[in-house]
């Protein structure tokens, strides 16, 4: 009876794990789709005013909201359950995608593109929190490694899908409905096989991290209130130091996210529909990453994220210096494999942020919010990411714009070290 029942967990482990990969893959159907048509929108409404400086200033707006929402949404998770708000953020994000379809104008642009980012932030803190239900520590890392690969794999083949379509000639308001209706057919999907825990099928949660630091009210399946939610979090070190390191992190991904179709034919001399196809290089080599440093993680023991997020942040900086030395290259080569590095050592310890460190820190009680609050410091910076990178681009150029990201690096390679000697210092008083 118990093989029967540990055979039947494990079936339903895979099973969560492929409803989330492909359901949170969904939401960039409905989040990518700007940056993949971008090119067209700037040829389109060119004569409107509509530049690099807006939609860099329309992508930050929905920055903005979306950090704001990950906090929100990760204590209204923690309260009320993960599998519900992981499915109402698609049903929100759906409409609005369509609706963006449907208007005209920067203002209204920027309005409902900052409405699918407020909705969308539901979607990563209810996956760690359904995570958090149904996998032991000891299995963070890995898990949460496979798990990123949906916003990393699922925004390689919205980018090759979506850059498809361009090539076939369709524009950028076909673009958006296709999106909506690709993540329609995974919502209903999800609908039906995605559970919130191992009590649902009648097998037990697993244990969480003995170092969480909610103690043992870790294991609560909600917080008894908002202090007791909180209050480890916000007087922790560790937690102020991870926030920080999401921050400078989240800044130099969302660049990548955002201006990697226009960087590639602005720089390489690609066209729209071939920057567009392209640009899944960096989410493919960042799906490598995650693979290999979670496992990494796992093996080197929890405690040592701190050291594998080094290993991939120093070498960072001097690629993005690189790219900020690069004006008119031979070839598209050069520009295509430094994307390909930048993603190969950046997004594996980003993975870590808000997910298995979230997963030790926050518990079962904590993990949404613990995941949303490192979230939203991480994208609060990456407001940046939009106007910032947009003006230095439209204003200097890419030199300026990379070289100012190689400073972000170096900086979070120092608060990186700070962690790490935190981490030493408390494992040696235990």
């Amino acid at each position: 009876m118990d093989h029967y029942q540990s055979s039947r967990l494990r079936r339903w482990q895979m099973i969560t794990v492929g409803s989330l990969c492909v359901g949170y893959a969904g939401y960039y159907l409905c989040r990518s789709n700007l940056s993949v048509v971008t090119p067209l929108l700037l040829e389109e409404f060119e004569s409107s005013g509509l530049n690099k400086e807006m939609i860099g200033l329309i992508a930050s707006s929905g920055v903005l909201f979306y950090a704001v929402g990950k906090v929100l949404s990760g204590v209204l998770c923690d309260f009320f359950g993960g599998r519900r708000t992981f499915l109402l953020g698609m049903v929100g994000s759906i409409v609005a995608t369509v609706m963006f379809g449907l208007l005209t104008g920067v203002a209204a642009f920027m309005i409902i593109w900052s409405l699918n980012r407020l909705i969308q932030s539901t979607g990563w803190v209810s996956l760690v929190k359904i995570t958090s239900n149904w996998f032991p520590f000891g299995m963070y890392g890995t898990v949460m490694g496979v798990l990123s690969l949906s916003f990393l794999f699922g925004d390689v083949l919205t980018r090759l899908f979506l850059g498809s379509l361009i090539s076939a000639g369709i524009g950028w308001r076909g673009i958006f409905f296709a999106a909506a209706g690709g993540l329609t057919a995974i919502a209903i999907g999800a609908q039906f096989l995605l559970k919130s825990s191992p009590r649902e099928i009648g097998e037990q949660e697993p244990d969480v991290n003995p170092q969480n630091l909610f103690g043992s009210e870790g294991t609560r399946k909600r917080p008894l209130d908002m202090v007791m939610l909180l209050r480890p979090l916000l007087s922790s070190f560790s937690f102020w130091m991870v926030a920080t390191i999401s921050l400078g992190l989240t800044l130099i991904r969302e660049t990548f996210n955002i201006w990697t179709p226009t960087y590639l034919a602005e720089v390489a001399g690609l066209s729209a529909g071939s920057a567009a196809t392209y640009s899944l290089l960096f989410p493919l080599f960042g799906g490598i990453s995650v693979l290999v440093f979670g496992r990494m993680a796992d093996r080197m023991g929890g405690g040592k994220r701190s050291i594998a997020i080094l290993a991939g942040l120093v070498p960072l900086v001097v690629i993005l210096g690189v790219m900020g030395n690069i004006r008119e290259p031979d070839s598209a080569v050069l520009p295509l494999v430094l994307v390909s590095a930048a993603a190969t050592l950046m997004i594996g310890p980003y993975s870590f942020l808000a997910g298995a460190i979230s997963l030790d820190l926050g518990g079962k009680v904590g993990s949404s919010t613990t995941s949303g609050l490192i979230d939203a410091a991480g994208y609060l910076g990456a407001i940046a990411s939009g106007i910032g990178i947009g003006s230095l681009a439209q204003r200097v150029g890419w030199d300026a714009a990379f070289g100012s990201l190689a400073i972000v690096a170096l900086v979070t390679v120092g608060a990186t070290i700070a962690y790490w000697r935190f981490q030493e210092h408390m494992a040696g008083r235990t």
